[in-house]
């Protein structure tokens, strides 16, 4: 086993600016070739080792931990994380998109005028693309614009991402006792002492959003409060700060860790749902709860 440590430049979350789509990328990998004696070829697993401070609800440092995740060599990183974003993105269309042709148009049986001695071009119909009212040419029809991407690709990609937002992560405290009722004004000033600016894309990864938690941050439009349930490709890539608390790095770490192993059977759903309905869904049935 031969280790090779590279050095990392300045990475971000935002979607443009992280070292995912430069070009001239050098993250801090550390690469693990592994060779099989019965078989020729060999396996390269790359991860990246990140500590994060945890910080108490009042700001303080209390500790640290770590943070270990799978993560695709610089030359193909890039390609993985596009191919996962689109495909998330492209899965979204409903494609319900439909126009009507000249055929499908309602009326235009009747020929408009005569043929000559008019002056005019001649018209078969009134239906046809080039007058208003008339058929669609080569317009959009109701189609399934889906792609399919492999659970172990996706994943991959999961996790590409969160390694390259460790500059930007925060790990928090278990905090949703600390608030008795809905408060908005409580949180942000909670968020100030955690070092986040609220006028920021900030995310917060936690294993369970209380109701109150949840309420208290809904009215802030630059948050998202999600869940492992939850947690997609895009709000990593398109967050300034990601905070994290202990449960949620013992998960992340244990999900796409370099120790993991996919079996066949694993059945957990990999499509990565939107945030804002996920998080709609658990704030209303733990609030009525």
């Amino acid at each position: 086993m031969s280790l090779s440590i590279k050095a990392s430049p300045p990475t971000s979350l935002s979607f443009f600016s992280s070292f995912l789509f430069l070009s001239s990328s050098n993250p801090k990998l550390i690469s693990l070739s592994k060779s099989n004696s019965l078989k020729a070829t060999s396996v390269s697993i790359s991860c990246q080792i990140a500590t994060l401070p945890v910080l108490s609800f009042t700001g303080e440092r209390v500790g640290e931990t770590f943070l270990d995740l799978k993560s695709a060599p610089p030359e193909s990183a890039r390609a993985v994380v596009h191919r996962a974003i689109i495909t998330d993105q492209q899965n979204k269309r409903r494609g319900t998109a439909s126009t009507l042709t000249r055929a499908e148009v309602r009326g235009g049986g009747k020929k408009p005028y005569q043929q000559k001695k008019t002056g005019r071009a001649r018209r078969g119909s009134t239906r046809t693309p080039l007058r208003p009212g008339g058929g669609v040419v080569f317009g959009p029809k109701p189609r399934d614009w889906s792609i399919k991407i492999n659970r172990k690709e996706k994943r991959l990609a999961m996790s590409t991402a969160l390694s390259s937002a460790t500059e930007s992560m925060v790990c928090v405290e278990e905090f949703g006792e600390k608030f008795e009722k809905p408060r908005t004004k409580e949180f942000i000033e909670a968020m100030k002492r955690w070092g986040l600016d609220p006028k920021e894309k900030v995310m917060f990864l936690m294993m369970d959003v209380s109701g109150n938690v949840g309420l208290s941050s809904r009215n802030i439009g630059t948050l998202r409060m999600l869940t492992p349930r939850t947690l997609n490709l895009f709000d990593i890539l398109n967050s300034d700060k990601l905070v994290l608390t202990p449960d949620t790095v013992d998960y992340l770490n244990a999900r796409y860790g370099v120790d993991y192993e996919e079996d066949d059977d694993d059945d957990v759903d990999e499509d990565g749902g939107g945030s804002v309905e996920g998080v709609e869904t658990d704030v209303n049935s733990d609030s009525t709860e």
